[in-house]
């Protein structure tokens, strides 16, 4: 049997999930993407995991679509390009791979967090970019390199990158395709942190074992308050921090928490 495409191994409540293409910068093709949603689905069901991280095998974390997949790659007949109405319907692969992968990530049960160990490249860099925190080693870069071959960010980057910067550095990103050093994908707020490349593993295993420990229940509302609150007016931000408030302080985690302030002692969390 071929080696997995995506390695899937298990430290503490952390989930690991390693894309495994590394002769190919771990680019994505459809048995790759059918993989990781798989992981992906199984860890969001999985009581035991209270942290996802995200990581690429060998020297990069994911060079975007393989553009030899059949389903996108250009179609030729007798060396003359094909009609349009014959070649691949990207369109079809986005919403069958790309856009399950993107609403996957967001709307997993626990935090997800993306250890960056090279090149993220077009869809690659915005499976980073929409973990919940992000960590790239130094020499690690960030590619929206879909303008060079024209077509326009995808796996969720034309909804990321104008959140995360300014409008006219998305812009710039996405128009002119240009690397994006670690260290300033930090400053410019794309990512959480820029390390040194032999600290990534464990920093980024630190953060996801710290996360793991935290009210699980309550880190993933905090995610959707502030996605939610993004695109909202103030009054509904109150609404909705009230009822999250609601509910969470009728939790377990809430009088675990308050309990341990009290005692002065590490609270210990175990809701999902």
């Amino acid at each position: 049997m071929s080696e997995s495409l995506v390695l899937v191994t298990q430290t503490g409540a952390v989930r690991t999930l390693t894309l495994n293409r590394p002769q190919a910068l771990n680019s994505f093709t459809t048995e790759m993407h059918g993989e990781l949603l798989a992981a992906l689905d199984a860890a969001a069901s999985d009581d035991a995991v209270r942290c996802v991280l995200i990581t690429g095998a060998g020297r990069g974390f994911c060079a975007g679509q393989d553009l030899t997949d059949p389903a996108v790659a250009p179609i030729r007949i007798d060396g003359v390009m094909a009609p349009p109405e014959q070649q691949p319907d990207i369109g079809a692969l986005i919403e069958a791979t790309y856009r399950p992968l993107a609403l996957r990530v967001q709307s997993m049960p626990v935090p997800v967090v993306c250890a960056v160990n090279g090149v993220a490249a077009g869809a690659g860099a915005n499976l980073a970019l929409g973990c919940d925190l992000t960590l790239a080693a130094r020499s690690a870069s960030f590619i929206q390199a879909f303008i060079k071959i024209g077509l326009v960010p995808d796996c969720g980057g034309s909804w990321l990158l104008p959140r995360l910067t300014t409008r006219q550095r998305a812009l710039g990103l996405a128009m002119l395709g240009d690397k994006l050093g670690a260290q300033q994908a930090a400053d410019w707020g794309l990512i959480w942190q820029c390390v040194d490349d032999a600290e990534l593993p464990a920093a980024a295993m630190a953060l996801a074992q710290r996360l793991a420990a935290l009210p699980v229940k309550a880190l993933v509302e905090t995610r959707a308050a502030l996605d939610a609150g993004a695109a909202s007016g103030l009054d509904d931000a109150l609404d909705n921090e009230a009822r999250l408030q609601r509910r969470l302080g009728r939790s377990a985690d809430y009088a675990e928490g308050v309990g341990a302030f009290f005692a002065k002692r590490a609270a210990v969390f175990t809701e999902r």
